[in-house]
């Protein structure tokens, strides 16, 4: 960095001065660094405590190039993830699906902060939110799923059911999480999953067997899973097997 590119972050006092010297030292590093990606990785790691302008800047200046921008960001500074996400979505410059999806690619890791910040900004996304995020990262939708319905808890069958339907291979494990946060809707968490499985008799069984592990009754398993469409017949040669492993 020169002298000059380190005398930006403190000189500016103003918020149009502030913003007019962002804007030209995000041009100058660009030029200098022939990438607005290697530009923004340097720019935030040297000035983490200016990321929000500069990310902000970065967009506005080179919207068509927003990807590289939060996969650059996002990869000097993973903690400010949130913010990237939501200084992008605010912004409007590409769909939520896309901004979600660029965001966790990034950093896989902070999965969590990404589809927070999502919600947040975005509400009338969830479904959305949720679809793209499980399939982004299918091994990370137990957290995913049980992160958005401990801040969307009136939504949680909605949730659960989008993300079943994206990823039924690993329902048992989003059973298993939402049972440890909502023990008191196990009803609503295996009669949903059940449901959204596909009438795959595999991934069924392993969702019967997490929720009795989690300490369901069978009595009520057996009721849930009957609502869910199986015979009380299907359920019990199930429960039989559980028992035998």
């Amino acid at each position: 960095m020169t002298l000059a590119s380190s005398a930006w972050a403190v000189t500016s006092t103003g918020n149009e001065d502030k913003e007019a010297m962002t804007k030209a030292f995000v041009q100058r590093q660009v030029e200098q660094n022939m990438s607005i990606g290697r530009a923004i990785k340097s720019i935030v790691s040297h000035y983490p405590q200016d990321a929000e302008i500069i990310i902000s800047t970065a967009l506005d200046l080179y919207p068509k190039q927003y990807k590289e921008i939060i996969h650059a960001a996002i990869a000097a500074e993973p903690a400010l993830t949130s913010q990237v996400v939501t200084i992008a979505l605010n912004k409007g410059i590409s769909s939520c699906s896309s901004i979600v999806k660029t965001a966790i690619t990034a950093e896989p890791s902070y999965v969590d902060f990404v589809v927070q910040a999502a919600a947040n900004a975005t509400p009338e996304e969830l479904d959305e939110i949720v679809r793209v995020a499980v399939i982004t990262e299918p091994d990370s939708a137990d957290t995913i799923v049980q992160t958005l319905s401990q801040s969307h808890p009136n939504q949680m069958v909605d949730i659960l059911k989008t993300a079943m339907g994206a990823v039924p291979f690993v329902g048992e494990y989003m059973v298993d999480a939402l049972l440890a946060v909502f023990p008191n809707e196990a009803e609503n968490v295996v009669t949903t999953a059940v449901r959204g499985s596909n009438a795959q008799r595999e991934q069924i069984a392993r969702i019967i067997e997490t929720a009795e592990n989690a300490g369901v009754a069978k009595k009520d398993i057996t009721q849930y899973a009957i609502n869910a469409g199986l015979t009380k017949e299907e359920i019990d040669t199930l429960l039989a097997e559980s028992d035998n492993k």
